[in-house]
């Protein structure tokens, strides 16, 4: 392997800095971010290191003594933001500082048009740059001060080598005419929304949940709703408020004192008194109010709406993806999902397979294999391959 110069940064905790730090790297073309958070004790997740090279400097940013939005003046220029596996630090960006880069590339994304599956960054810098970065304590408490010096090079380390990285990748995208695929794919995810999921939909992440029926699913979905929005409130994760199996047995039980609700399993006197208490046992009868209206029934699979007649499609169509992807060095969860599939044959106008570049890889074809324009058949002696061919109208 490659033998590297110790990375060298700058350790930046004070808001003059940062601005200074800003100034420069808002003059330059191009800038590479990488973040550490946390979110095991919190609801939200906590914003504990920005690392950003750029230019000839490597600024490691402390957010816990500076203030973080001064970066602001960066991310809405317009430079151009590359990092890899961008969704998380997407999400704690907006959380914790309210904004994103106007502009991004994700290279594990980018990699991806190129057959890469989800690639780490520690995989594509042995194979591409024929670097090891070193193996940081996976379990670093990332908000502790001070940090040593070792666990800041870990931390420089995920930017360090993203300039090089990212030049081989979107240079042999360009050779393959595929960096407008991945950089539409790139402001798809950059553009996702972001944050807490609905409230409303909480009672659906229950472990077991699908084993309640009737009042116990309404009973589920009503406490499932205050267990999140007491979360967010408290910035604790919902398992500190109430644990799945506390959540399950309330369903089932139904309980309408305190007396009643601490014997539903789980539940302890510390859930059942006071005003949360209280709140928790308005929670429970709400939902048994709610369950006189009908029934509340689970999202359907993928394809269970899809009519009978089309749903063998589902499976041929996902079986030629799967191998055109691997034909064509493209991850094929990348290029179409099950659903996907099921949202285009369904007629949804929103499917992604009608837009973008979806539709100029497969999904007009696929389109045209519904209608009967064109046709699977198997290719090679040993019939291992799949090919979508035309159908003669004559």
């Amino acid at each position: 392997m490659t033998q590297r110069p110790d990375i060298s940064f700058e350790w930046i905790d004070t808001n003059s800095a940062l601005m200074e730090f800003v100034s420069y790297a808002s003059q330059q073309v191009v800038y590479y971010l990488d973040t550490e958070f946390h979110r095991e004790k919190t609801y939200f997740p906590q914003l504990a290191l920005i690392q950003i090279a750029t230019g000839d400097r490597l600024g490691v940013i402390d957010p816990v003594s500076c203030d973080a939005t001064l970066m602001r003046p960066l991310m809405d220029g317009p430079s151009l933001c590359v990092l890899h596996a961008a969704q998380q630090d997407l999400d704690v960006l907006t959380q914790s500082v309210g904004f994103v880069p106007s502009r991004i590339l994700d290279t594990q994304l980018c990699a991806s048009f190129l057959g890469y599956t989800q690639p780490s960054l520690a995989s594509l810098l042995q194979s591409l740059l024929k670097v090891v970065v070193p193996k940081g304590d996976r379990l670093t408490d990332w908000l502790r001060r001070p940090l040593t010096s070792d666990q800041l090079r870990y931390a420089a380390s995920d930017v360090a080598y993203l300039a090089e990285l990212s030049s081989i990748i979107f240079s042999d995208l360009e050779k393959r005419g595929r960096m407008e695929w991945a950089a539409e794919a790139c402001e798809e995810l950059r553009t996702r929304p972001t944050g807490p999921n609905p409230p409303d939909e909480a009672w659906l992440r229950v472990k077991d949940v699908r084993t309640l029926r009737g009042k116990s699913r309404f009973v589920a979905r009503a406490v499932a709703k205050w267990r999140e929005e007491r979360a967010m409130d408290l910035d604790l994760p919902p398992r500190h408020v109430l644990s799945d199996i506390a959540v399950l047995g309330v369903a089932q039980r139904a309980p309408r004192t305190a007396e009643d609700l601490v014997q539903s399993r789980g539940v302890d006197n510390r859930h059942a008194n006071g005003v949360h208490g209280k709140a928790l046992l308005d929670a429970i009868q709400f939902g048994v109010a709610d369950s006189v209206d009908g029934e509340l029934n689970l999202p359907t699979s993928d394809g269970d709406d899809l009519e009978k007649s089309m749903r063998p499609a589902v499976t041929l169509v996902s079986a030629w993806i799967t191998e055109l992807a691997k034909q064509s060095d493209l991850d094929a969860g990348l290029l179409a999902t099950r659903k996907d599939i099921v949202d285009l044959l369904s007629g949804s106008p929103e499917a992604r397979l009608r837009h973008g570049w979806r539709k100029d890889i497969v999904g007009a074809d696929i389109e045209d294999l519904v209608a009967g324009r064109k046709a699977l058949t198997f290719t090679g002696t040993s019939g291992s391959g799949l090919k979508l061919v035309d159908i003669d109208p004559s």
